[in-house]
């Protein structure tokens, strides 16, 4: 059974290992249609592509690297990827999250980009927050926080 190893700090609990390690470096996504999802994180988020790696390790063959501020997507090109589940509350990852400067101009953007929400936008109190769906139906949070609640 895990038992985490916490020190008290103030009035948190503080484990040992946030001294290890210091952020998420990158998510990897494995799209169904490599080219799609290129065009749809660079041409529609803003995602900045870098160098495009071909990889001899079937089935991969490419991953391009993708950034945005300090966040960076790993996409796999991967020959013949088995389908996503349609199964929201399935046990995994749920989604990620882009943080919005302004949720209405957002979503207006989006649409003209042909990308409506599937849920939202809606105020949760500290900050509104709406979900978009990429190419796969993966799951894109988007979320504006009001000002003194991030």
């Amino acid at each position: 059974m895990f038992e985490p190893n916490y020190k008290k700090i103030g009035n948190r609990k503080m484990d040992y290992a946030s001294n290890h390690f210091k952020r998420i470096d990158h998510v990897e996504i494995i799209p169904s249609d490599f080219e799609t999802s290129l065009a749809f994180y660079r041409d529609v988020l803003g995602f900045q592509a870098g160098e495009r790696h071909p990889v001899d390790m079937p089935p991969l063959r490419e991953i391009v690297y993708l950034t945005i501020g300090d966040t960076m997507l790993e996409l796999l090109s991967v020959e013949d990827p088995a389908p996503a589940s349609n199964e929201q509350w399935q046990v995994g990852y749920r989604m990620m999250a882009l943080e919005v400067e302004n949720m209405e101009e957002a979503i207006a953007y989006l649409s003209r980009h042909n990308v409506e929400p599937v849920w939202g936008p809606m105020d949760i109190g500290g900050s509104k927050r709406a979900e978009v769906t990429d190419p796969d139906g993966l799951g894109i949070e988007l979320r504006e926080w009001h000002a003194g609640n991030v």
